[in-house]
């Protein structure tokens, strides 16, 4: 780039420098030329200096003077009070985005409850139990329950009621499961939901609705702690006979919780577990001792249920002896012989 002066200087004064203290100069001016193109555009730049007045330093007025019209105050460095945009900015901070002081969160509404759910069979049958309204506690399906107590039904060798024992209803909720269960014959029910409000407002009104509170054992605390101090409450008494898992589907991790229950003095040789489950889930093939007995679909719902191996013996039987009746019955009826089909292959 070539650099270019005029053959005479003029002079620019600035006229505010007398107002601010400062004494005028003169301004050399200076033709700058870039390099030739097809069309050269010559660019002008204006270079001036000031000169110090007094002792060689600014006077304070001057400054005042610069300070004030850039808008900086050096009082407000020295000052408590937050500048206004730094004080919206703490107030949003403390208070929420566009929150105002004071302003209080709308209230949960109350929970409240419906009657939806009802006892499938035995001396209960078709009473009404109370659920919450929501998504809060989700009980299980009717056509699931009632498919897991019919095929624990055949197992144990009795299609109309369940074998004499205890059961353990673990994420107990409404206790559906666990008033199913004693209503079809179970002795005692042994209740886990760790919800005060479900247990004092939904639990306990359904056992004293349906009669079963003698013989019902409720604990209010979480799952993984009954698990691990499972001696503690089962004391010198036997495993349970029947345990029923129906957790949560997205707060539970099925295969901790399933070693949790197998490792556990809550399962015996002869107990039967129940566990509903999401689709997309791997479940085992066995749980401790016990064995997978029948593993069902219903929607997006599966249902497994785990036994001993006498169960699943006499599974097979009731199968054989089903299709076998079925099979006598259309060689009688060869007329009419309609095609059969095994409803249940447990009963």
């Amino acid at each position: 780039m070539a650099v270019s002066s005029f053959p005479s200087l003029y002079s620019l004064k600035i006229n505010n420098c007398k107002n601010q203290g400062l004494s005028s100069s003169s301004v050399p001016i200076f033709n700058v030329r870039a390099r030739p193109s097809r069309r050269p555009k010559p660019s002008t730049i204006i270079v001036f200096s000031y000169k110090k007045s007094g002792n060689g330093a600014v006077s304070e007025e001057a400054k005042r003077v610069l300070r004030e019209r850039y808008g900086f105050n050096p009082n407000e460095l020295l000052s408590d009070e937050p500048s206004p945009k730094t004080g919206r900015r703490k107030q949003l901070k403390n208070t929420g985005n566009g929150k105002q002081d004071g302003a209080e969160e709308d209230p949960k509404p109350p929970r409240t409850t419906h009657k939806l759910l009802q006892v499938l069979g035995g001396k209960a049958r078709r009473k009404k139990l109370l659920s919450p309204k929501g998504m809060d506690v989700r009980p299980m399906m009717e056509v699931v329950k009632g498919a897991a107590f019919d095929i624990l039904q055949a197992a144990g060798g009795n299609p109309t009621s369940l074998r004499p024992g205890r059961w353990l209803d673990l994420y107990s909720g409404t206790g559906s499961v666990g008033i199913e269960a004693i209503s079809r014959g179970c002795s005692q029910v042994h209740f886990v939901e760790m919800d005060p409000w479900v247990v004092s407002n939904v639990l306990r009104p359904n056992l004293e609705w349906t009669g079963f509170l003698d013989a019902s054992v409720i604990h209010s605390v979480r799952v993984e702690n009954f698990l691990e101090r499972s001696k503690q409450f089962l004391g010198e008494g036997e495993p349970f006979d029947y345990i029923s898992v129906t957790p949560p589907y997205t707060q539970v991790d099925y295969e901790i919780l399933m070693r949790q229950i197998s490792n556990s003095a809550l399962v015996g040789d002869n107990t039967f577990i129940v566990v509903e489950y999401p689709l997309r889930t791997d479940m085992l093939d066995s749980c401790g001792c016990l064995i997978k007995i029948t593993d069902r679909r219903f929607g997006r719902t599966h249902l497994a249920i785990y036994g001993p191996k006498w169960a699943k013996k006499r599974k097979s039987e009731n199968l054989l002896g089903k299709i076998a009746v079925k099979v006598l019955i259309a060689d009688l009826n060869t007329e009419d012989v309609r095609p059969f089909q095994v409803l249940d292959d447990c009963v």
